[in-house]
């Protein structure tokens, strides 16, 4: 967990953002126990309070559960993880779009360039 954090937004919610991204992308298993709340602090190098308030926002997003005295764990809906693993791909196509349009490159030619620049996958 390398992260770097810009001074326009809150680090919790950046801290928020990447913890999700790294639970749909699967780096986060299903059902994994996180570390406590101190050690992801230290990890990240982040106050613990500023780490604690990024997973209570995780928490009741669904996407993390607490386990009384066994800490915290990864959720196992996998309907969820992926419900807001298109969410967050609509929100990055949908940017991209916006992007393209605003340099005067139409839908059509946008997706052409995803298809070119997509390589085999």
């Amino acid at each position: 967990m390398d992260y770097i954090f810009d001074n326009e937004r809150p680090i919790y919610i950046q801290l928020v953002e990447k913890l999700r991204l790294e639970i749909v992308s699967g780096k986060l298993k299903q059902g994994e126990r996180l570390p406590s709340v101190r050690e992801l602090a230290l990890i990240v190098r982040v106050n613990p309070n500023t780490m604690q308030k990024a997973l209570v926002e995780l928490e009741n997003e669904g996407l993390v559960y607490t386990e009384r005295t066994n800490g915290k764990f990864v959720t196992t809906d996998i309907k969820l993880i992926e419900k807001v693993k298109k969410e967050l791909a609509k929100e990055k196509i949908t940017k991209y779009l916006n992007d393209m349009k605003n340099i005067g490159i139409s839908y059509d030619d946008a997706v052409t360039y995803l298809q070119e620049l997509g390589g085999d996958e």
